[in-house]
């Protein structure tokens, strides 16, 4: 048995040695009384972290190992508590790397999981520090606290709840609701300049969730115009280029021209019931109007195409290309 310095010269966590890095085990943490964590060891072997990131994405990394963990001993004893922050949000669909748990308790709950849990399976990393480490993983456990602020830590609307109002659970662990977590991911990220990550958090969830703008209508007013900012800056804009003088350049005769003409006014008709517009920026033009739709399955109804890969109008650089229908992407 080797132990971890803790910054406390009175106090060190005892690590099991000899386990193997591959993910079969625990993570071996280096012996001898290495100061190094979790997180150290990730930021030491780049190889090896690239192996714990793809484990993680198998939902089989050391931070996974140490969220059940932690689970079934908030469980054996009866504490209320909600998974937060990274964990959280790839529950929510955010898929993306983290390197500790975040838990959120009640003040009272933290005293009893500091007594019934340190010394079993985890301890503080320093005296008096209101968070533990998993020892046998090396993974840090922060707790944040019903009452607490977001963000700058200061007085605002919004504060960290009871978890128990605001939990659910999946495959026997608890986490916060998706409309309390976008909340104060908002309330931190407008309050805490070091903590713009947790704004581009909730941008990321609104366009990989496709979260409605009236999803502002389930969170405190105090955030609600800023996810509506964010919602706007999400919407992704799928655009094609209508254009007049091709409407009938196919057409042989008079009762053709009639023909096309009809169909191309029956589309541009349905387009306009299925949301699409005139573009505010490109409008209409001699002989064309540029259309544009935020709504994905619209986009693909009629074969528009992302405005980052879109080429132009023909009196751009790019080629000169006919569309086969009115209305069809370049």
């Amino acid at each position: 048995m080797s132990h971890l310095t803790t910054g406390d010269p009175e106090r060190q966590l005892p690590l099991l040695d000899g386990k193997d890095l591959s993910g079969n085990g625990a993570v071996r943490m280096v012996p001898n009384g290495s100061s190094d964590f979790y997180e150290e060891l990730l930021n030491r072997d780049p190889r090896w972290a690239m192996s714990e990131g793809s484990r993680h994405f198998e939902e089989n990394s050391a931070v996974f190992k140490a969220l059940h963990n932690i689970a079934e001993r908030l469980k054996s004893i009866g504490v209320p508590y909600a998974v937060v922050g990274g964990m959280a949000l790839f529950r929510h669909g955010l898929r993306r790397f983290t390197e500790d748990v975040d838990i959120l308790v009640t003040k009272e709950s933290l005293k009893l999981i500091h007594e019934k849990l340190e010394g079993l399976g985890n301890l503080a990393p320093f005296t008096k520090s209101k968070h533990l480490r998993d020892t046998q993983l090396g993974v840090k456990i922060e707790f944040l606290t019903t009452g607490d602020y977001p963000g700058d830590g200061k007085k605002k609307p919004v504060s960290f709840p009871d978890p128990s109002s605001v939990s659910f659970e999946a495959e026997g662990i608890c986490y916060i609701t998706l409309p309390m977590l976008v909340e104060l991911k908002l309330a931190s990220g407008m309050t805490n300049p070091g903590r713009l990550k947790d704004l581009a958090d909730v941008l990321e969830l609104i366009k990989i969730l496709d979260l409605p703008v009236d999803f502002a209508n389930r969170l405190d007013p105090y955030v609600k115009s800023k996810f509506e900012e964010l919602w706007k800056e999400a919407r992704k804009r799928y655009v094609t280029t209508w254009r007049n003088k091709w409407l009938t350049a196919n057409a042989k005769s008079i009762e053709e021209m009639k023909s096309l003409l009809r169909a191309a006014a029956d589309r541009l008709d349905q387009m306009i019931q299925d949301g699409v517009v005139v573009d505010k920026q490109d409008g209409i033009d001699n002989d064309y109007a540029q259309l544009v739709t935020t709504d994905p399955k619209v986009a693909e109804k009629y074969g528009m195409v992302e405005e980052s890969e879109y080429w132009g109008h023909d009196d751009d650089d790019g080629p000169d290309v006919k569309p086969t229908n009115p209305g069809q992407p370049e």
